[in-house]
């Protein structure tokens, strides 16, 4: 059973959705937020990125940051810019990117659920970063950025969806990237309970991502409860923004790696102990891989092509299966010493939406020695380790196209 609630969304207005709409706040660095909402003064990035409203030295003070996220959300409320639904409603959402259309069910899922499992993870959560976000959360007093879960797909769903949006929209803007956003409402109380009788037969929900927002909400519901005498279990803080997608329209693309160093090996030394596990194909024009167990990689102004022996692989193993699995453990840790991807600062992640040119042009500034190019993780791999109660290695998954930020508020009173 999957319990997902209609709730008022705290939403812009028609004419502002575009202006507001905003990339999530953990895909950009300060400096790239600051000249996106540079001219923009609607832009929800000064919610979710407030410190790029915060003058030098308090930028990097939090009390000072969640205050100002705080304060520029009320000011978009006072000026009429975002305004908030009378009634719960579910909302649709679809995205389309070049010829990739993906349509989603924007709701709150249950924290309880959250809690027991039903909604399964797949990624370990940073300690530093749950809590920025949870203060975030708490201070602002509201959910700003919605978690992205996934589902196996459902025929009636499906169709209930497709139904919907054969409706007006309520928004139909195509973003500055180029990504095409469409909003319907479902506010008929009938669709509302039909919709959320089926989304109830499902047996879970997957967190695709935003394991750091669903363990934000899950600790602000936490405190919330333990310091409500009178509380119920309906309040709005027993559940958290979300947008839920049927898993056979979702893309994963790669998540690429790049090195800062050889680890004290010389070129040839490296590429002698790499062969011991890999097959080593020079000149790999196509700089991407297009199988399973296969990585490109580029050292020294060349790519070229990795295959990893049989015997690295065990196809039963969900973890170890996978190819950042195979990476980390059989070249990134014995031969360059990257022990915790999570913490070494040797090691960089590149979103396969950056394209191979980014891995070259980060080894040839210098700045790393080596990079390399997997391929995708899948959604049926994802599961599979969700499904085992396992977790993935980070940075195991990049989905394309982001969730935007701003469309949809969550507010917790």
């Amino acid at each position: 059973m999957s319990v997902v609630i209609p709730f008022r969304a705290l939403r812009p207005g028609r004419s502002f959705a575009k202006e507001v709409a905003s990339l999530p706040y953990d895909v950009l660095n300060r400096d790239e937020a600051r000249a996106l909402a540079s001219g923009n003064p609607v832009s929800f990035l000064r919610v979710e990125k407030s410190e790029i409203d915060v003058n030098p030295p308090d930028d990097v003070v939090p009390e000072k940051i969640f205050e100002k996220a705080k304060e520029n959300l009320e000011n978009f409320v006072r000026q009429g810019v975002m305004l908030q639904d009378e009634n719960p409603c579910f909302y649709i959402y679809r995205q389309r990117m070049g010829a990739h259309e993906q349509t989603g069910i924007v709701g709150c899922a249950s924290v309880s659920e959250y809690e027991s499992g039903l909604i399964k993870k797949h990624e370990l959560t940073r300690a530093d970063k749950e809590l920025e976000r949870t203060r975030h959360v708490d201070t602002v007093n509201a959910q700003t950025g919605p978690v992205f879960l996934t589902y196996r797909a459902a025929e009636e769903i499906d169709r209930l969806v497709e139904g919907f949006k054969s409706g007006s929209p309520e928004y139909d803007f195509t973003a500055a990237d180029g990504i095409v956003h469409t909003v319907w409402i479902v506010s008929n109380p009938e669709d509302i309970r039909n919709l959320a009788q089926e989304l109830r037969k499902l047996e879970a929900l997957y967190i695709a991502d935003g394991h750091h927002r669903a363990a934000a909400a899950c600790s602000v519901c936490r405190f919330r409860r333990e310091g409500n005498p009178g509380h119920r279990g309906d309040e709005p803080y027993n559940f958290f923004l979300s947008v839920i997608f049927p898993h056979n329209q979702l893309r994963i693309m790669d998540y690429n790696r790049a090195v800062r160093d050889l680890h004290g090996l010389e070129k040839e030394e490296f590429l002698r102990k790499v062969e011991e596990l890999f097959e080593i194909r020079a000149d790999f024009t196509a700089k991407s891989p297009s199988a399973f167990h296969s990585f490109g990689m580029y050292l020294d102004g060349r790519w070229y092509e990795l295959t990893a022996r049989k015997n690295l692989c065990d196809e039963t193993d969900p973890i170890g299966s996978l190819d950042v699995s195979i990476l980390q453990n059989h070249l990134l840790e014995p031969v360059l010493g990257i022990h915790d991807p999570r913490t070494d600062q040797r090691i960089d992640f590149i979103g396969g939406i950056r394209g191979m040119e980014e891995l070259e042009r980060l080894v040839d500034s210098g700045k790393f020695a080596v990079a390399f190019s997997l391929f995708p993780t899948t959604l049926d791999q994802l599961m599979a380790v969700a499904d085992a109660g396992l977790v993935m290695p980070p940075k195991s998954t990049w989905f394309e196209p982001k969730l935007r930020s701003g469309l949809f508020v969550h507010r917790l009173q």
